[in-house]
């Protein structure tokens, strides 16, 4: 392979498959881009931002506090007649990152939830950062794709306190390992759990149930067949979700009310035992709808959690769990539209390995179809703002200027609007609107860029991906600042 075919190689490895180059990149991998992208691909995962962030057990707690004062709140007020104005529900009050207020200590519970809120933006900021400043771009892209597959979001509160320690303890050590334990992971995390209301659901014929008026929610098994794993095409049904959601029933965080045994909970039992699993993770025996279930016509008999761990474990290893994750992986690094045979390469790594997630993305780095010159897909706007960091050498120090920036151009942090996760294609980002939000902030951000030669930007960020009239468009600008916003809103930074 001649200099000029390594060193273009060396652009794509760093700006296709990972978040963009910094400074001196594109050169340092040069000597090698496929063995650059292979030597992250490892079996501890992709990296974690630093900071003292806290555990789930530790976000379980404070959220169990922010409870108790919330609940000792209501019961004056209810004495007091206030009963008939009451608040509402907390899954509706809804987060979204958004920024600090001043602390009212009159009010315990607005501040625990600002404390709840504060940490979660600190988190996303230390996100942002480590993705405008790692080495490992492949690693960070490859743990981002599987963060928005398993999309739990902060448009609830609930879930939205838990995002950090989600990504850091069920996502990014497992993005590189079994799919089947990735899933696992991500669907017991209190995250995913209070986000599709699992930890509501209650089986009908339960101890529990019987109990109470409470009915069977089935939200989580409707998303994990529709969205993480088979998908429509293989053709399951109404009774799939409802004996599925059956079978899930069970699945849920500590709670005050839990005994010692379960972690953080505290009090006496009420409901039965519950038992204690991995990062805030708790199965209750008693709001389990007893029974054996039938799902894509294979049968699961009772075996209280085992039932549904079988049964996503089944979904997790099904045929056409490969061949939809394997187009979704070439439509996200490659183009909108994938050649077929990277498609097929793909589903073949994911099939013979039996969803080992490195095979996958050993795959697709050694698929000729994925190393094209051309660059095809538009970024998002966070790829957009942690790439210009990147080309930059900077790295973003506030989280609201972050969060403005994300929000003016569409993509909320950590807020996608449905399960489905964020959009991957170029009609969703690239509208008329988006893009003159984009160019605002890239004059926003090219006014405070350090004293550096806009020329000597470009290339190092796009090495031979820069085209000549782009080239010609940033060296002849009539200002710094205006040489950078053209090489920002160039067709070859804005595409990757």
């Amino acid at each position: 392979m001649s200099q000029d075919s390594k060193t273009l190689n060396a652009a794509i490895a760093v700006t296709r498959f990972g978040m963009g180059a910094r400074p001196g990149e594109i050169d340092r991998v040069g000597a090698d881009p496929r063995g650059w992208l292979e030597a992250q691909i490892r079996p501890s995962g992709a990296p974690v931002a630093e900071g003292p962030f806290p555990s789930s057990d530790d976000q379980v707690r404070a959220y169990l506090a922010y409870r108790q004062v919330s609940q000792d709140r209501r019961i004056p007020r209810r004495e007091a007649g206030a009963a008939s104005q009451p608040e509402a529900p907390e899954a509706l009050e809804g987060m979204a990152m958004q920024g600090p207020a001043e602390p009212s200590p009159a009010d315990p519970r607005r501040e625990s939830r600002q404390a709840l809120t504060r940490t979660a933006n600190a988190a996303f900021l230390a996100r942002a950062r480590l993705g405008a400043t790692t080495p490992d771009g492949f690693a960070e892209r490859w743990a981002l794709f599987w963060a928005n597959h398993f999309t739990a979001s902060a448009t609830k509160f609930q879930s939205a306190i838990f995002l950090d320690a989600y990504e850091r303890e069920a996502i990014r050590p497992h993005v590189f390992g079994r799919f089947e334990t990735l899933t696992l992971a991500a669907e017991q995390h209190p995250a995913m759990l209070l986000y599709l209301d699992q930890a509501q659901s209650i089986g009908p014929n339960s101890l529990a149930g019987q109990r109470r008026n409470a009915g069977l929610n089935e939200n989580l098994a409707r998303e994990i067949l529709e969205l993480h794993t088979v998908g429509s095409a293989a053709g399951y049904s109404q009774a799939d979700v409802t004996e599925f959601a059956r079978a899930l029933t069970g699945w849920s965080i500590p709670a005050p009310r839990d005994g010692a045994g379960a972690g953080p909970g505290r009090g006496r039992a009420r409901v039965g035992a519950v038992a204690a699993g991995r990062n805030g993770f708790v199965y209750r025996p008693a709001v389990h709808e007893p029974g054996a279930r039938t799902v894509l016509g294979r049968p699961y008999p009772e075996t209280g959690l085992g039932q549904g761990e079988a049964i996503l474990k089944d979904l997790a290893n099904h045929p056409e769990t490969g061949r939809r994750l394997a187009r979704k992986i070439a439509v996200h690094f490659v183009a909108d539209d994938p050649p077929p045979g990277l498609v097929t390469a793909l589903e073949r790594a994911w099939t013979t390995s039996g969803g080992d997630l490195a095979g996958v993305a050993r795959a697709l780095v050694a698929a000729p179809e994925a190393w094209g010159p051309a660059p095809a897909k538009i970024k998002t706007p966070y790829e957009f703002v942690v790439s210009a960091h990147r080309a930059f050498g900077s790295e973003p120090r506030q989280p609201q200027p972050l969060r403005q920036a994300l929000v003016a151009m569409g993509q909320v942090p950590l807020s996608p609007p449905s399960p489905e996760g964020w959009p991957d294609t170029a009609a969703d980002w690239a509208g008329p609107d988006a893009l003159v939000k984009r160019l605002d902030w890239a004059r926003t951000a090219a006014a405070l860029v350090p004293d550096v030669g806009p020329s000597d930007v470009a290339l190092s960020a796009l090495g031979p991906r820069l085209g000549e009239r782009t080239r010609l468009a940033v060296a002849r600008a009539e200002s710094r600042p205006e040489a950078l916003t053209l090489f920002l809103m160039s067709p070859e930074f804005q595409r990757r």
